[in-house]
């Protein structure tokens, strides 16, 4: 019937007023959480970073003042560090790793050996101690450059942050009567890249004279019975 067909049609007008009321209420929250997703997706990779670098900078932080306490003795570090500036120390603790790893990265085994194999010929007891390192070899082998790989940074990575330790040890083991740790760790540190330096130098040395003596031979063919 007509009164129906009116009911039906004032009854759909009233639920899209509402549904448009509805919808101009709640087009500013979709709004604002679009804005805010997209301010959020914009500002995770910085805070990442962030995160990140506070991260390796506290981590470098506590390495420092674990190894003061190690090379100058646990309660002369702590003494140390309490009568410090925080400021210095906020500074002066992460910068102790760093420069282990920019010391790592000195690679001053290659600079003695190019020497050595210069002025080898005028100093013969270099001879008698490295053999072969005058010696005229046929040919000279290319060198790799050890930081373009990616073993050879972590080993720089992890021998330079070991190294504090492992002075440590060599200090108490040789040079137990020096009283002072401070002395006794750097003397242990001295000695123990003076003497592994030695054995490096020496096992390069053999590398070289192996590749530059290296020949390429043909491959014998076999006779077809």
């Amino acid at each position: 019937s007509v009164k129906n067909i009116q009911r039906v049609f004032f009854f759909n007008l009233s639920f899209v007023k509402i549904l448009t009321h509805f919808l101009c209420i709640i087009g500013p929250v979709v709004y604002v959480l679009d804005l805010a997703d997209r301010l959020i997706s914009k500002a995770c990779p910085f805070a990442a970073a962030g995160i990140m670098v506070g991260s390796i900078y506290w981590t470098a932080v506590t390495y420092g003042a674990v190894t003061v306490m190690q090379v100058v003795g646990h309660k002369e570090g702590l003494d140390v560090m309490e009568r410090a500036d925080p400021l210095f120390l906020l500074i002066g603790l992460p910068t102790i790793p760093v420069m282990l790893i920019l010391g790592k990265m000195i690679r001053w085994e290659d600079y003695v050996l190019r020497l050595w194999r210069k002025y080898s010929n005028k100093l013969q007891i270099l001879n008698s101690i490295f053999p072969g390192i005058g010696c005229p070899v046929p040919r000279i082998p290319a060198e790799a450059n050890p930081l373009a790989d990616h073993v050879s940074a972590t080993r720089i990575l992890c021998g330079a942050l070991v190294f504090p330790t492992i002075a440590t040890i060599v200090g108490k083991l040789m040079f137990s009567s020096v009283n002072s740790n401070l002395q006794r760790t750097i003397l242990g540190g001295i000695a123990f890249v003076a003497i592994k330096g030695a054995f490096k130098v020496y096992f390069k040395q053999q590398q070289y004279l192996r590749q530059a003596h290296r020949k390429i031979l043909n491959y014998p063919e076999q006779e077809e019975a």
